[in-house]
């Protein structure tokens, strides 16, 4: 049950019967109908822009349009008062047993109460996470994979149908600088001292088992021997060792991807050449040159004539090579490839996941996908901002080339996998985020984290009491409870928080904004903490009163669809509820 929902269904019956009268043209587009909470509370409980997107349409002011609807709302049933206010809006005052009302349809729906069918099934391809299988995930890897990941979970719960996946790159520069890492450690291994390792190269220590491996399987074979004869095989158990260290790492904060696409797999199967071919059939491939690059000064540039895909058709600054010139397919164009792919297996929205610092490479992958997809398909670019790591206030530095790097395995087997999800989701994406190892794990109202689990965790101590006791827990029986008893302001506003889930989820998912849950539980439970607070200083406000068994069983019922919406917000993030802080 969606109460803005509901209210936006009276409006457009408004709109229907005056339309039927006469007094509104029938042609009018409710698309931009909203119905949102004020921001003033005093204003009410729900306000809509009906008239002010209408009035054009009909061709009259605003403040008219709002009075006509006012006339034909307010005799709805449950609305206590509608009041216009300027430029056009339409403030609107719900009746208390509206409210009262959410709660049975809460406890009714349980653990699928707010899911929707906004998706309609409609297939989503979110990839996220995509490390390079060159070591292990570092923590700054795990802001991107929480938010792909909780964002899988939100639109799921919204009706999409979602895969989640991650792009194992696995060819290229990078896979062949660790193959000869490991072939350096391989060395070191057997007695030599090949000296520091090479600059470009990776001073993991966790590539020393890799090299251990191999040297036990293989003895020294590979000593002395060229290059050409041990990099790709070096290569190969370095991508295997990595990615099962990389899905240890996964499932150590809860994540799980339903698909792991190989880019060696698809280079080697010709699907370059394929997506290359789509485009030369719609005219979008040409051999061509470029400006030089803006901002540098390059004196010996000389303009090359390369094969180019015009992406300047769907929207880009400048076209983009598709090879480079020792005639090696760009990066640019494996990603072409990867990305057909990805709407040959059915996908309509392609949600890609990247760091901040993929900025630039965005208007040219949303204009292949343009053109791949020939209108069929969308990429939606979510960039993720760095974390920046503290202990105690003081900041923590990553060093890849010296090889001083936190991995995230060993922050979340600190901290802990639902305080690591639930704080990289406290803030949007696309902001700086601040991690401080001890702050997030205080049990205070200064973190977010404990501040809503531990009103889940309240709510739970309540129910072992109500137990105890012999009171009536079960949600089937509290749905019946008298619910009329419910009639403190505090006590009213906390329901009014729980019952905008619905309304929050939509919107969410809507902007694919997962933050938003965080925000709502954070203000959810502080309705509920509130509410808590009063009671010890107020003994009528008390949840169990021994002498008003139906008073209690309103407030138990109350407290047990709370519990319901918290629970479900934690799931979306990926965050276990607790039923008791320790």
């Amino acid at each position: 049950m969606n109460v803005f929902q509901e209210f936006r269904d009276t409006v457009a019956a408004a709109v229907a019967a005056l339309q039927k009268r006469g007094e509104l043209p029938t042609a009018l587009d409710l698309g931009r109908i909203s119905v949102e909470p004020p921001r003033d509370p005093a204003h009410g409980h729900m306000a809509t822009n009906a008239a002010l997107v209408l009035a054009r349409e009909a061709r009259c002011k605003p403040l008219e349009l709002a009075a006509l609807l006012r006339q034909e709302i307010e005799s709805a049933p449950e609305i206590v008062a509608v009041e216009v206010a300027p430029p056009g809006f339409l403030n609107v005052r719900l009746s208390d047993d509206l409210w009262r009302r959410q709660i049975p349809a809460v406890l009714r729906a349980g653990a699928d109460y707010g899911r929707c069918d906004l998706g309609r099934g409609q297939p989503v391809n979110d990839e996220y996470c995509s490390a390079n299988p060159t070591g292990p995930l570092h923590v700054g890897h795990g802001r991107g994979t929480v938010y792909g990941d909780a964002l899988a979970n939100l639109l799921d719960f919204a009706g999409y149908r979602v895969t989640r996946e991650y792009y194992v790159n696995d060819g290229g520069a990078q896979i062949e600088a660790m193959a000869r890492s490991i072939h350096h450690r391989y060395r070191e291994l057997l007695g030599e001292d090949p000296g520091p390792m090479p600059e470009g190269l990776y001073p993991l220590e966790e590539l020393v088992p890799v090299a251990r491996a191999i040297l036990e399987r293989d003895g020294d074979r590979w000593l002395g021997r060229p290059e050409e004869e041990w990099l790709e095989l070096f290569g190969r158990e370095g991508v295997e060792a990595m990615l099962a260290r990389i899905r240890e790492d996964l499932a150590a904060l809860g994540v799980h991807h339903d698909v792991f696409v190989s880019e060696r797999e698809l280079i080697a199967a010709g699907r370059i050449e394929e997506a290359i071919s789509f485009l030369e059939k719609q005219g979008l491939v040409y051999v061509g040159t470029l400006p030089p690059p803006k901002g540098k000064q390059m004196e010996d540039w000389e303009p090359t004539p390369q094969l180019l895909f015009k992406s300047t058709a769907f929207g880009d600054d400048i076209d983009r090579p598709l090879k480079r010139s020792n005639g090696a397919w760009t990066y640019f164009a494996a990603d072409l490839a990867y990305h057909l792919d990805k709407i040959r297996r059915g996908a309509e929205v392609l949600i890609d996941v990247w760091g901040a610092d993929h900025g630039g490479y965005v208007k040219r992958m949303q204009a292949a996908v343009k053109a791949l997809g020939e209108g069929r398909a969308e990429l939606v670019v979510k960039l993720c901002q760095l974390v920046r790591l503290y202990a105690g206030g003081e900041p923590l530095k990553m060093s890849k080339r010296a090889g001083r790097i936190i991995w995230l395995r060993d922050v979340v087997e600190e901290v802990g996998k639902d305080v690591f999800r639930f704080i990289m989701l406290t803030r949007k994406n696309d902001a700086p985020l601040e991690f401080d190892l001890e702050k997030v794990v205080e049990q205070s109202k200064d973190n977010p984290v404990f501040y809503v689990q531990y009103a889940h965790a309240r709510i739970c101590s309540v129910f072992r009491n109500a137990t105890e006791a012999g009171l009536p827990t079960d949600p089937e029986a509290l749905a019946g409870a008298p619910l009329e008893g419910l009639r403190d302001p505090a006590e009213l506003e906390l329901i009014r928080q729980m019952a905008g889930w619905p309304r929050l989820v939509e919107g969410a998912a809507r902007s694919f904004e997962p933050h938003r849950i965080a925000f709502y539980l954070h203000d959810l439970a502080s309705a509920f903490h509130a509410l808590w607070t009063r009671g010890k200083e107020e003994p009528g406000l008390r949840f169990l009163i021994g002498a008003e068994p139906g008073l209690t069983t309103a407030r138990l019922a109350m407290l047990a669809a709370v519990r319901i919406v918290i629970a479900n917000g934690l799931r979306l993030m990926g965050v276990t509820p607790v039923e008791e802080m320790h």
